[in-house]
């Protein structure tokens, strides 16, 4: 149980990412992030060397806004999820995954104002990679942090279209034993993010030309955003 502390402890610390050392405000609006990837984020070079160039270029990002506005629009409670396919893979330092396409997948409970300003808010995050929508929809989003949230358990669903679900990260992960944060998170303004296990999650909508699941990769961050 104490070497297991240990690891998790050292998962935290190397992954946190201080809004302080950002230089970004709080205050104005806050909330959960959760972040999939068809590659895997922990890792070694011997794993990332073998996949950089072949998978990576598909990924989630979700938000739920706890507390906050937008353009003077108020969004809290609201969430919102973007399906991001690119050209390569997404962080690889030597190559250019854009052209990206997005699909923005919006809370259905949101008024038109809202919604107006999700999509603004989420774009806002990597403009580079939302910046070329092909669709966005409104969706039924369910994004549950339980008592263990910053620890790395989080699920998300958008409806039957795009679905995160995540587990800490364990000694028995570690498969070439000098892995680490190989690919940092896509979102700019989190003040915490740390690696996860993706488990059962996955897009199948009909927008990208492409749909994938993805079980039991080291392909997930969970975090929080406050700027």
């Amino acid at each position: 149980m104490k070497s297991a502390g240990i690891f998790l402890l050292s998962i935290l610390l190397l992954a946190a990412v201080p809004a302080a050392a950002e230089g970004i405000s709080t205050g104005q609006i806050s909330g959960d992030y959760a972040e999939l990837r068809t590659a895997d984020v922990w890792t070694g070079p011997c794993f990332a060397n073998g996949e950089v160039g072949l998978t990576g270029n598909d990924a989630l990002m979700a938000w739920r806004i706890r507390k906050g506005t937008w353009n003077a629009v108020a969004l809290d409670g609201l969430s919102v999820v973007a399906v991001v396919h690119a050209r390569s893979t997404l962080g690889d330092p030597y190559s250019n995954p854009l052209p990206a396409q997005a699909v923005l997948l919006v809370d259905n409970r949101a008024t038109e104002a809202q919604h107006a300003a999700l999509v603004q808010f989420a774009q806002a995050q990597n403009p580079e990679l939302l910046n070329h929508l092909v669709a966005v929809e409104s969706s039924p989003i369910r994004f549950q942090v339980d008592e263990w949230g910053r620890h790395g358990y989080v699920t998300v669903e958008a409806g039957q279209t795009a679905r995160i679900s995540t587990r800490a990260l364990r000694e028995d992960d570690r498969i070439c034993h000098n892995e680490s944060v190989f690919y940092p998170p896509l979102a700019a303004n989190l003040d915490h993010a740390m690696p996860a296990v993706a488990m059962d999650s996955g897009y199948q909508g009909n927008h990208l030309g492409t749909t994938w699941k993805q079980s039991n990769r080291r392909g997930a961050f969970v975090g929080t955003f406050s700027f």
